[in-house]
Parts: structure tokens; C-alpha cells; sequence
């Protein structure tokens, strides 16, 4: 590829890190079996299609699998740099971990994740104790001789005498249900399996509510359930059913038990809302769903119950958000009662209730701010946060005692203590330690503008001692879509690419929820394409500012980011050294027939819609490949046991590019990586996400020029 000469960029490169070359075999050769499909008028030829079972329905498949598996692996493992890497990162990620608590009946409730250990541990703290008072009250590393069992999510009583809990194996995600009991660590005979979602305890514990798919195979059986405690789920009561793909079907139960909430979603930016009151439906044997919200283009969010008052966030008017207070009792829209309008400054993400005041959460410039406000809408001063990071609360609505999460960019994820009342930050609950100095690199945001003319933010993160006079070996890193932000938090695997003198790049692109729901909507549907225009502003700006070359330039991203970085690579393959694509949609006109990818129709579009075809069409990586083109180093990588994006879509790519490109092999690889005992990135063992780290680092810095 036609870009700035590499080897006189590699002078500042530590000596760490051997630059010799590594001599490459080509791809194994992949059969070509076409065949012809007509999409809305249109003819194409797929050569690959073989090539999308899994791996468990074809040997062939997996025998294919296991040679570009092999080819990925003497590619990655025969650069110098990869040793050192594998050393420095088990030291990052060989590290103790504690998440934020929970409080529950006078204890504390956290996971913890022991140095060197596969899965972090559910453990249980009395509320005035110390570490020496813990007690494990789950051990998932004990459940499989693999480390491949992970908890996924977990939520204590009120008195915190029984906690439900979800494991899934292998990162399936399809979480299976269980209940222990607290006092002596045992499970219940309770055990519900279907990836299931909790919606709330009854407060006395005997009975909660729950969510899960009726058919494994079906992703679009979801139904939303009672469980009594003690009794068999086969007696579980039905309470709502998913009858469409794109409606999605969700319980919760207030904590007083007395009030219902059902959601149908219908996408990212919109859904239905109903309300039942319990002790009707138990006295009756009957649900009366009330409508709260029915038909309206937006979303509509239960933040905290209170009494017979919800208090409910909603974009409806208002993109970044608003809250009212709703009478449950008279649940039409004329009663709302607005306490806090829309900020044009910061987007709404979450309220929690505690003594009688609400902790608001805002995005503002894609960083947190924690406000405190009365259930009238009288405000307070705002919990001032160490900086400009990423934070989150954790409240108990009986006690002022709170705890807040920090991090950034350069500052570990922290958990601190918090007076809600006098809205002030205590003592440091926990701190990890970090064998880095956080404070040697700095963050800065810069803009780039896109080709509409949209101001699109960047997080730009190297050392503080970096010259940025010249260019520098660069990772851009993007998402863009569903409505999500990517904020800042701390990386420790980062910093082997800060010390050998890269520069990390996030853009808060369009599609995101940066800057609210308008924001999102100019990056969806129809609007999809700005997402990539704004990741081409950010190279460029980049580039124009000095502080990198194309010829250094590597662009990442996982999931629908998996689709940013191949839609990058096929539409402007110039601008970047190397690409990972990582769990990636890249058949955008046949995505929707797989796995549960409907779910996402309403934030792409459909095939079957010949307006969204044309969309599509126009960006679809699969369906984008030239013959013959010049495209940089890709490694797409894939989880066997992905259930949410079907792992033929790397599959199918690697195989394409690979046939296509016209690039040498030898310097600009097209890579698969199909990872057997995962999925979309969740659950993975210690082990699996150290090797993990280091192949894409190594690969990182192969193609950028740090490591030849």
C-alpha cells in the first residue's frame, strides 16, 4: 500500500521490543462453493456460504476453523514482540479486583476477583466490617476445572437472606438461574435456565419476578414470569409473552412489592409501559395491566417506586432526557408530574432513591456528574467527582450510605463511600493496585469535524513525556451505534502501547448516546453511514494534526464497532495500517437471519425493505470486498459460543478478503481468530483474555511499527 515509509518512523521504538522481520506463509486456501441469491432485484454471488454453520453442525467447518485458527497463531506467535507482551500484560491483568457493593439486611454484598483467578467470587461483608470479616458465598472457579463458569449478575433480598444469582458457561450468556441462601451458603432447589433476567424480590423474599427464553433455539421466545419460592418453575405464572422478533418483552417488581412494571421494547430508542398493582392481581388471580405509556417514539424508564409515586426518565420531547413523577393510581399522561426538564447540557442515564432523595446521573461531554434532588424537584449541590471520568452510585433507600465508582482514562476504577445527604465523597472503600504509575499518561479531547460539518469529540491518551511533534504509532478505537457511550475508564492493558510510545484514540461517534437520543438517531437506519464519515474525520484530523500517519494508524472496535472497523476497511482501506474487527456483524444484507439479530432491525434496517436494502447495501463490508484492492492487515476474531453476533460473519469475511486483496500476505495479513470457548466477550477465563490481549496488542504493534 502506498504509505509513508515505515522504517524511518521506528527510531523512538524502546528496545524492549525486537524489530526483526517474521518470514509469513500465505492464508490456507478456502473452497469457493457459489451461490446465487436474488435480494430485492439485485443478483450476488456468495462463495462462502458453506461456510456459516456452526461449528458443532459442520466438521468441516470446524476443520477449516481450526486451520486459519493454526495460520492465525504462527502468524501472531513468530513476532518478537509477542513474548514480552504475553510477560507485561499476565502482570496488568494478574491483579486483584473488587466491584462496587451492595447493600442488603446490614451487609455488604460485592464481587471480588483474586489475583490470578479466572472468575471473580460473590462475597458478603457485615456493613461496619472489614475485609478480615468476608465471607465467600460463591465461588465460580469451583464450578468448572476450566475457569470457564462465570457469574453473571446476582441480586440480594431486602434483608439479604437469599440471593439470586445467573451462571453461564463458556460465554453462551445464557445465564441459568439458582437461589442461595445467605446463612450457610447453600442453594435452593430453585434452578430456572433460558438466559434469564431478574425483575425484583418480593420484600419478604418469597416470591420474585423474571424474565427468560421459553426456547433456546428461539431468541424471540422471551416471556416474563412470577416465581413463587419453593414451589417448581413448571408452576411459574405467565405474565407477559413476546408475540414479534423486534418487541421485547421485560418484568421488574417494585421493592415494595406492591406495583408491576412491564416494558415491550421496540429497538434502542423506544417502548410500550404498563403498570399492575399485586395485591389486586393476587386477590383476583388476575393482572390488570394499566397503560402508562402506549404508541409513543420513545422510551420511557421506571427509576424508583415510591409509595404510590414512580419516578420515570423519558426522551419523549426531550432526546436527552427528562423525569416526571407518575400516580400510579392515575397513570395517564396528562398527570405526570415533570421534576426535572431536559438539560440541553447532559444527557440523562439513571436516578437511584435513597432517603428520601434522588441521585441523578449525567452524561455531560461524555464524562459523569452525579446531581441530588428532591422527590418535588428541589435541587442540591452535585457530589463533586474526583474529575472527568466515568462514575456510578450504588444506594440503599434505607440508609445514607452510598458508594461511588470512579475512573478514567489515567485513574483506576475506585470505589469511595458517600453521605448522600451531605453529598460529599469519604473514604476511599477500595483502590487496586496497579503495578503502572496511572499518572504518567494524559488525556485530552480534540474534535474533528465530519463531512456534514458535525463537531465529532475524541478522548486522545499517550505519555505525558510523548513528543507529539511527530507522528506516532495510534489506535482509534470506535462503537457507534445502539444508543451507547463510550466514556472514559481505565485500561491497563493499554499501557505496554503508552510505554512504547502509542497513542490511544476513542471517538464519541454518532449512533452513540454521547449526547443524547438525536445524537443516536443521526448515526441509525438511514443515517448509518454519518457513523463512518464521523471515524474518516477523526483519521484525518489525526493525521492532519501530526500525531500520526496512515502508515501507523490501526482502527478497532467489537460488535456493531466489528462492523465500524469493516465498513472502514472496505470503504477507505488507505487510511489505516491495520484493522481488528472483533464479534462483527459484516453481512448486512442477511444479518437479520441469525442468532437474534432481528432484535436490531429497527437500528439497521432490513434487506427485506427495499428502501433499507438500498442502506444496507451501500455498506455492507461482505458485499463491498473488490477484487484485487489493496486492503491493510485485518484480524476479525470470533466467539464459537457467540449468542448474540454469529461468528459466520468473520468466517465469511476472512475468507473473502483473503481470496481478494491484493496486498502481500506476508506483510498485510487478512487473519481469523475463533475462539472455541467463548462468546461475545463475557466470562472468559483469566488465561483466555491474557492470550487474547497479547495476539491483538502484538498485532497492534507489528502493523503500526513498534514490533517487525
Amino acid at each position: 500500500m502506498n504509505r509513508t515509509n515505515q522504517a524511518a518512523l521506528l527510531v523512538a521504538a524502546p528496545a524492549f521490543f525486537a524489530l526483526s522481520g517474521a518470514a509469513l506463509a500465505g492464508p490456507p486456501a478456502t473452497d469457493r462453493r457459489p451461490v446465487e441469491e436474488t435480494i430485492q432485484g439485485e443478483t450476488f454471488v456468495d462463495d462462502y456460504q458453506w461456510l456459516e454453520p456452526l461449528e458443532s453442525e459442520s466438521d468441516e467447518v470446524r476443520t477449516w476453523t481450526d486451520a486459519q485458527n493454526a495460520y492465525t497463531e504462527e502468524v501472531l506467535h513468530g513476532l518478537p514482540c509477542r513474548p514480552e507482551l504475553v510477560d507485561e500484560l499476565s502482570k496488568l491483568m494478574n491483579v486483584p479486583g473488587i466491584g462496587t457493593p451492595r447493600q442488603a439486611g446490614g451487609h455488604l454484598f460485592f464481587n471480588e476477583r483474586a489475583a490470578g483467578a479466572d472468575q471473580s467470587v460473590l462475597k458478603m461483608r457485615p456493613a461496619g466490617g472489614t475485609a478480615e470479616d468476608d465471607r465467600v458465598l460463591l465461588d465460580p472457579n469451583t464450578l468448572d476445572d476450566g475457569g470457564l463458569v462465570s457469574l453473571d449478575w446476582w441480586r440480594p433480598t431486602i434483608d439479604g437472606s437469599k440471593i439470586a444469582f445467573g451462571i453461564s458457561r463458556a460465554g453462551d450468556e445464557n445465564s441459568i438461574l439458582h437461589v442461595l441462601r445467605t446463612a450457610d451458603g447453600t442453594w435452593t432447589e430453585t434452578e430456572i435456565s433460558g438466559k434469564v433476567n431478574f425483575g425484583g424480590w418480593m420484600p419478604d423474599g418469597s416470591a420474585f419476578v423474571y424474565s427468560k427464553l421459553t426456547d433456546l433455539d428461539d431468541a424471540y421466545s422471551r416471556v416474563v414470569r412470577w416465581h413463587d419460592v419453593g414451589t417448581h418453575p413448571r408452576h411459574d405464572r405467565t405474565l407477559m409473552t413476546q408475540t414479534e422478533p423486534q418487541r421485547v418483552p421485560y418484568g421488574s417488581l417494585s421493592r415494595d412489592g406492591r406495583w408491576l412494571m412491564f416494558g415491550m421494547t421496540d429497538g434502542w430508542s423506544r417502548n410500550d409501559l404498563w403498570i399492575a398493582h399485586v395485591p389486586d392481581a393476587k386477590a383476583t388471580g388476575e393482572v390488570e395491566f394499566v397503560v402508562v405509556a402506549k404508541g409513543i417514539d420513545a422510551k420511557f424508564s421506571p427509576q424508583a417506586v415510591v409509595g404510590d409515586r414512580m419516578v420515570m426518565s423519558t426522551t419523549d420531547n426531550a432526546p436527552n432526557g427528562r423525569i416526571v413523577v407518575v400516580d400510579l393510581e392515575h397513570p395517564d399522561r396528562g398527570r405526570w408530574t415533570e421534576i426535572a426538564p431536559e438539560r440541553p447540557d447532559a444527557v440523562f442515564q439513571g436516578a437511584d432513591y435513597a432517603r428520601g432523595l434522588l441521585m441523578l446521573t449525567y452524561e455531560q461531554d461524555a464524562s459523569t456528574r452525579i446531581e441530588r434532588m428532591s422527590l418535588t424537584g428541589e435541587r442540591f449541590d452535585p457530589i463533586e467527582l474526583p474529575g472527568l471520568g466515568s462514575a456510578g452510585i450504588s444506594t440503599d433507600p434505607d440508609s445514607t450510605r452510598a458508594f461511588v465508582s470512579y475512573t478514567s482514562y489515567n485513574e483506576p476504577r475506585t470505589i469511595y463511600e458517600c453521605d448522600v445527604v451531605a453529598g460529599t465523597l469519604g473514604a476511599i472503600w477500595a483502590r487496586p493496585e496497579t503495578p503502572v504509575d496511572p499518572e504518567s499518561v494524559i488525556v485530552r479531547r480534540i474534535h474533528a469535524t465530519s463531512k456534514d460539518g458535525t463537531k465529532v469529540p475524541m478522548f486522545v491518551v499517550h505519555r505525558k513525556d510523548l513528543d507529539t511533534s511527530r507522528p506516532h504509532p495510534t489506535l482509534l478505537y470506535g462503537y457507534g451505534g445502539f444508543n451507547i457511550s463510550m466514556t472514559p475508564r481505565f485500561i491497563s492493558t493499554n499501557f505496554p502501547f503508552y510505554d512504547a510510545g502509542g497513542i490511544y484514540v476513542v471517538a464519541n461517534l454518532r449512533g452513540g448516546g454521547e449526547f443524547g437520543e438525536s445524537w443516536h438517531r443521526a448515526g441509525m437506519l438511514e443515517s448509518k453511514q454519518n457513523v463512518y464519515d464521523d471515524l474518516y474525520a477523526c483519521a484525518e484530523t489525526l493525521i492532519e494534526n501530526g500525531l500520526t500517519s496512515s502508515a501507523q494508524l490501526a482502527v478497532m472496535g467489537g460488535s456493531n464497532g466489528g462492523l465500524l472497523t469493516g465498513v472502514a476497511v472496505t470503504q477507505r482501506p488507505e487510511l489505516w495500517s491495520a484493522a481488528i474487527s472483533a464479534v462483527p456483524l459484516l453481512d448486512m444484507l442477511r444479518y437479520h437471519q441469525f442468532l437474534m439479530a432481528r432484535f436490531w432491525v429497527p437500528e439497521y434496517g432490513s434487506s427485506e425493505d427495499p428502501e433499507q436494502f438500498k442502506w444496507l447495501r451501500a455498506y455492507s463490508p461482505y458485499h463491498n470486498v473488490e477484487q484485487g484492492r489493496d486492503y491493510p492487515a485485518v484480524m476479525f476474531t470470533a466467539g464459537e459460543n457467540d449468542s448474540r453476533v454469529h461468528p459466520l460473519h468473520a468466517r465469511k469475511m476472512a475468507a473473502l478478503m483473503q481470496a481478494a486483496t491484493g496486498s502481500d500476505p506476508a506483510v498485510e495479513p487478512i487473519l481469523l481468530q475463533v475462539e472455541r470457548d467463548g462468546g461475545h466477550g463475557q466470562g472468559k477465563p483469566l488465561r483466555l483474555r491474557i492470550e487474547e490481549a497479547a495476539d491483538r496488542w502484538a498485532f497492534i504493534f507489528w502493523q503500526t511499527g513498534i514490533c517487525n
